[in-house]
């Protein structure tokens, strides 16, 4: 997720605003949130949200956090679009101000100037940002790749690159997911041949995963279908949106009209291509949903879904499930893998090294990867003739003029999670202590003492998650006798007999599995 802050004479902006989604280190969480006790703290000097592009790592916590923020956001009009969209889903549309800048457009925000910079990403409008301040120039990249014969969207030429690089650029702050990729991203164009090859040999019905919002990928699945004489059908609402907004925006002009699934099952399999979503093992998404027999959509023997995108690292296991639950209906599997059906958005080692040649920057700031990507940019960078690189780890406060650059602090930052519809600390208590219950289980103990501090009766134990399965009765009948015991020696103070009873009871539940489970006492005073 995507937040960076620039401050000078001492004001802010803020570049992107997006969100993740959870793994299993977070039970019962979607989305986490960054942290912005940081700059709520110097909310009066945040000048505003500027916005680079529409996919959720950049935008997607705009719905939670911008209220609070209470800054104006900019953003060209496909982004503006969505974001809008994600306002009016939670009722706050008229309460953040959305300032749409033109494509190419410049605006000015206190000491900060900004000019939009077209360049090539899987969604419409992928932007950099050249960003002028009274001690030099940053070229912020956001996501990007070259690409030779892009279906969306002019980017920036070499030459219009070049002459910027000529204004003299303090810092490129610059993507680094791919940069360990030794070829060149790659165009869409060529991702069009290798889908038409694939799907024209298909000669069941095909379905066709991507994400929802690349809308590059779209425009070629329209163009597909067409070149493969097949009708198209869309499954799912993030698809049905994206397509809605590109052609409000004046994109997807010649996206071939679509069919809806009914008509879809009833035609010949041959003759139709189903665009939805759900590559990366999200469980409720439409490929999800298909593949375990809860949609509309059914796929049998001799059908092939081809999943146009490339699986994210920790997304394995999810995408295995699914392609098990396909590979048991009979359903033949294309990945990148097998057949060019998928480039990347990211650019690749000999794209950076032409950034570089265009932008002449005296500072690479590598963002956009994981520390072990971010660490080589700068050494790849280094190599190429750049002369400073700053490797940033969260919360990394660098100066880059006068004085610099250098990195001069650190400060906290961290994540929240979405929880339903509560906001919390990652961290925090309510986590914490899921996690716990997860890991190793709940026991919950009830006993009833008199007032001399007898026993009334006998102790209630119920379990929940301990791995005692056939044994459980024999694990209760011990449970209860430790907690027999505890009320025995234990005194009248309610508090160290509670604590009595809990280490008590965890200590037979330790000696039976292993694990040292979350144990919840109460206490009844007859």
């Amino acid at each position: 997720m995507n937040v960076n802050l620039y401050g000078t004479q001492g004001k802010w902006v803020m570049v992107d605003l997006g969100l993740t989604f959870a793994d299993p280190g977070y039970p019962g969480v979607d989305l986490i949130l960054p942290d912005l006790s940081f700059i709520e703290e110097r909310a009066d000097d945040l000048l505003g949200v500027v916005l680079t592009h529409g996919h959720e790592d950049h935008i997607g916590a705009i719905p939670y956090l911008a209220t609070d923020l209470g800054v104006p956001l900019y953003a060209t009009p496909f982004t503006a679009e969505l974001i809008r969209l994600k306002l009016e889903e939670e009722g706050i549309v008229d309460k953040v101000k959305l300032n749409i800048i033109e494509n190419e457009g410049s605006f000015q925000l206190g000491p900060f100037g900004f000019t939009y910079v077209p360049l090539a990403h899987s969604i419409p409008e992928g932007n950099a940002l050249l960003i002028e301040t009274p001690y030099g120039n940053i070229f912020h990249t956001g996501d990007w790749k070259i690409d030779a014969e892009p279906l969306l969207g002019i980017p920036s030429t070499a030459e219009e690159l070049t002459a910027i690089g000529d204004k003299g650029i303090l810092a490129l702050v610059c993507d680094s997911t791919n940069v360990f990729n030794e070829e060149a991203s790659g165009s869409e164009a060529d991702v069009r041949r290798g889908l038409d090859e694939v799907i024209g040999a298909c000669k069941a019905r095909v379905l066709v995963t991507t994400f929802a919002s690349n809308a590059a990928r779209l425009q070629t699945l329209g163009e597909v279908a067409k070149d493969t004489g097949r009708k198209l059908c869309v499954a799912g609402r993030s698809l049905d949106r994206i397509i809605r907004v590109a052609k409000a925006s004046g994109y997807l002009k010649d996206f071939p009209p679509t069919i809806d699934v009914e008509e879809a099952m009833k035609l010949p399999r041959r003759e139709v291509m189903i665009i939805a979503t759900g590559g990366q093992g999200e469980a409720r998404a439409a490929l999800s949903r298909i593949a375990f027999d809860s949609h509309p959509i059914k796929l049998s023997a001799d059908d092939t879904v081809v999943f146009s995108s490339k699986q994210i690292p920790g997304n394995e296991l999810a995408i295995g499930r699914i392609q098990n639950a396909l590979a048991a209906k009979g359903v033949e599997m294309i990945t990148e893998r097998q057949a060019e059906v998928h480039v990347s958005g990211h650019p690749g080692r000999p794209d950076l090294k032409a950034m570089y040649g265009w932008i002449r920057p005296d500072t690479i700031l590598p963002v956009h990867g994981e520390l072990r990507h971010m660490a080589e940019q700068a050494r790849f960078a280094k190599g190429l003739g750049v002369p400073h690189g700053i490797v940033q780890t969260n919360g990394t406060v660098v100066r880059l003029a006068p004085d610099g650059p250098r990195a001069i602090g650190q400060e906290r930052v961290g994540r929240l999670v979405l929880d339903g519809d509560v906001i919390l600390p990652a961290d925090g208590t309510t986590i914490n202590e899921r996690r716990r219950a997860a890991q190793y289980g709940v026991i919950g103990v009830t006993v009833a003492v008199d007032g001399k501090g007898q026993l009334r009766g006998e102790p209630a134990i119920l379990l929940q998650g301990l791995p005692v399965e056939e044994d459980k009765e024999d694990f209760l009948d011990e449970a209860r006798d430790a907690a027999a015991n505890a009320v025995a020696k234990g005194g009248k103070d309610q508090t160290k007999l509670r604590e009595s009873i809990r280490l008590a009871v965890r200590r037979r539940a330790t000696a039976w599995t292993g694990k040292k489970p979350v144990v919840e006492v109460s206490i009844i005073r007859v």
